[in-house]
């Protein structure tokens, strides 16, 4: 039992380091504005950005989180030998942690998010030479493929909407200062000042909100991996409330017609029906996780999993043949019972929330100078770094309103890019940061798929 408390304390400081190193990493892409148009010192910047990246955290929620914690399914979560949880978190915080920190040693911005998804996609893959039966199961592909879509898209629409942001600003904006570079030194007026502050401050905030979740999520996967009785399920949540979320769920599923499912359909229906029975049954009289039994616990997380997640298939399939108002009824008592699941404490919460608001005051100059001096041949003007700025802020708040992980940095490099491009063309960006940053963007998912696969490998032979 020491041993085991001993890696479940590694496992949570190496989370904590990503999440430190994803602080430092990405806030370059909220202070570079503002620092490369004096509106705002150096170290008053990156403590400003800080605290609200803090901010952002504690304020986020948990919906991207479990976003994470769901790419893997629980059969690879938790095994029935603990060291290959143990394996499995080792090798994917290593993977994150490698590449994200080279990246910022060589001042390229790269996506944390790209980092993190690779590096549980290279988990859900080494099963396939594991001995068994997991295959394609081991991942979550249809997380996975919501997930990649999200991130495919951010960049795109960076670059593509802060192209348009300029244009409205030169039909609104007459003020020429703005539209040009800053003089060395030369601190500019207020107003500017003030719009370069808060579009800074949304992007902190937002970036706190959707990194941080995603280390909530990856500490929620190590206590859940590790320690799964005492973490699969949130002993705040009534239970007799979910049992009749549960019960529900079942009679709406009943009333369906299920001549006009297919097979994968029928096999979902039947799933719902045997894990809702097993809910019901193991959790009569019982008010809270406190009065299941310890041994017990994951399985009635199983249950609300199954359940929810095969009656979400059904209404996808679309051969769910229940009235408008019924299917928003299931909807509606599908994300109530998830609330006994989808959770994580205080505490994680507040420990993600102070490494990554440390990680932002320290070692941002490395990307910061790649951001605000290399991808355009020229320096940034008040009204380029505001745009990137609006639009990195409205992307990340939006995808985290949807509980989607989104990139920072593709959304603020690329809306750098299309801020340039706005005014000169493509002929205004520097083509070897292009292609460098581009490179980091294409590489990670599959860099860090191959390293946490091996790494993973590696582990749980080595922890047996």
């Amino acid at each position: 039992m020491t041993t085991i408390i001993v890696l479940l304390v590694i496992c949570l400081l190496l989370a904590c380091f990503f999440e430190f190193i994803n602080g430092f990493h990405d806030t370059a892409n909220a202070v570079a504005t503002v620092i490369y148009t004096n509106s705002m010192k150096p170290t008053v910047a990156v403590v400003y950005s800080g605290i609200l990246n803090f901010c952002g955290v504690l304020l986020g929620g948990i919906t991207v989180a479990m976003g994470i914690v769901n790419l893997l399914p629980m059969e690879v979560l938790v095994d029935t030998n603990v060291y290959h949880g143990v394996a499995m978190i080792l090798a994917l915080l290593l993977s994150a942690i490698i590449w994200n920190f080279g990246t910022w040693y060589l001042g390229i911005p790269s996506s944390s998010s790209h980092t993190i998804i690779g590096s549980i996609l290279g988990i859900g893959i080494a099963f396939y030479f594991l001995p068994g039966d997991m295959g394609l199961s081991a991942v979550n592909w249809d997380k996975a493929k919501d997930t990649g879509m999200a991130l495919l898209v951010s960049p795109l629409a960076g670059f593509t909407l802060a192209i348009i942001v300029m244009f409205i600003f030169k039909r609104l904006i007459k003020n020429d200062i703005i539209y040009k570079e800053p003089i060395p030194g030369k601190v500019p007026p207020l107003w500017v000042r003030m719009m370069l502050w808060a579009t800074c401050g949304l992007v902190s905030f937002f970036h706190g909100q959707n990194d941080g979740q995603k280390g909530v999520g990856i500490i929620m996967m190590i206590l859940i991996a590790i320690l799964p009785a005492q973490f699969s399920l949130d002993e705040s949540v009534n239970l007799q409330s979910i049992n009749g979320n549960v019960d529900r769920i079942e009679k709406l599923v009943l009333k369906a017609d299920t001549s006009k499912f297919g097979e994968k359909e029928l096999f979902a229906y039947h799933d719902i029906i045997s894990y809702s029975q097993h809910f019901k049954t193991s959790t009569a009289g019982k008010y809270s996780s406190n009065d299941v039994a310890v041994a017990e616990r994951f399985s009635l997380r199983k249950d609300v999993v199954k359940i929810t997640k095969n009656a979400e298939k059904l209404i996808k399939g679309e051969n769910l043949s229940l009235t408008l108002n019924d299917q928003k009824t299931l909807k509606d008592e599908i994300k109530a019972s998830k609330k006994l699941i989808e959770y994580a404490p205080s505490w994680v919460i507040i420990m993600i929330s102070i490494s990554l608001g440390l990680g932002t005051m320290i070692g941002w100059k490395r990307v910061v100078k790649t951001i605000g001096e290399k991808i355009g041949k020229q320096h940034m003007s008040y009204a380029q770094g505001a745009s990137a700025e609006i639009v990195a802020s409205i992307g990340i708040g939006v995808a985290t309103a949807y509980g989607a992980p989104v990139s920072t940095t593709h959304m603020l490099s690329s809306g750098i890019a299309g801020s340039m491009v706005a005014k000169k063309g493509l002929k205004n960006l520097q083509r070897k940061t292009i292609i460098n940053i581009m490179l980091a963007w294409v590489l990670t998912l599959p860099v860090t798929i191959a390293l946490s696969c091996g790494l993973f490998l590696l582990f749980r032979w080595l922890l047996g």
